[in-house]
């Protein structure tokens, strides 16, 4: 097997575990903590606690889904921005590139689940300093998005491709 073929399985293997993860952690919250209704809690730390709440929108709450068919056509259009990111995926050659897209995907694929199943996304994760809450309630799928896209535009800003030789770095 080829490196690059590796790497792909990599990406796979890492998207299907975040996958897998996210639904599981999902349902700990909601069957074994018992979080069933929006705004049930559990207290873990002084600043991070489990609360339930129904995510009926995209990122950050936005483009909410109030009708039936506002809630297919996010399950649509998420599962297209899912297979574009598995597609470009599968055109990377570079393993930091492959696993910043398998998060995404993987954390994609959490929440078309969750919208396909429901209608809405499950989260819990509330991370908050006193009453102070720097951001919304998540779970595992959103913060493997977030992580993977930050790793995607860090690269892309920072990471140069380096010239193979002088005369190539002349050219350019």
């Amino acid at each position: 097997m080829s490196a690059l073929a590796k790497f792909r399985l990599y990406g796979i293997l890492l998207a299907l575990a975040i996958f897998a993860a996210d639904q599981w952690m999902k349902d700990y919250v909601v069957n074994t903590l018992g979080l069933t209704r929006v705004g049930d809690h559990y207290p873990l730390l002084p600043f991070f606690d489990f609360t339930r709440t129904n995510n009926y929108g995209v990122s950050l709450g936005m483009f909410e889904a109030t009708s039936m068919e506002m809630r297919w056509i996010l399950v649509g259009v998420t599962a297209l921005i899912a297979l574009v990111v598995l597609v470009w995926m599968m055109r990377e050659k570079l393993l930091g590139e492959i696993l910043a897209l398998s998060l995404v995907l993987g954390g994609a694929l959490g929440n078309i689940v969750d919208r396909y199943r429901f209608g809405y996304v499950v989260d819990y994760a509330d991370f908050h300093i006193g009453t102070f809450r720097p951001f919304l309630i998540f779970n595992v799928a959103d913060a493997a998005i977030t992580v993977g896209v930050v790793i995607i535009l860090a690269r892309a800003l920072f990471m140069r491709e380096k010239p193979s030789n002088e005369q190539d770095a002349a050219t350019e």
